[in-house]
């Protein structure tokens, strides 16, 4: 199955809240890694640049669905 690399910003504010921000779906972890190397440097996320990760996801399968 083909597998894609979602991008997440997470953090968490001085209020307690957390706050969490698709970034975006890339073709590799390469991909995704490049934008978060382009990102964490702008407005909004320079404050906190250890704030993204980076999941992969197989395509076709339904989350949490085992192997059947």
């Amino acid at each position: 199955m083909d597998t894609v690399h979602i991008l997440w910003y997470t953090r968490e504010w001085k209020d307690g809240e957390n706050a969490e921000l698709l970034i975006g779906v890339y073709r590799t972890d390469a991909d995704a890694k490049v934008a978060i190397e382009r990102l964490k440097r702008q407005p909004g996320f320079i404050e906190y640049p250890h704030g993204f990760l980076v999941v992969p996801y197989e395509l076709g399968r339904t989350t949490g669905q085992k192997d059947l």
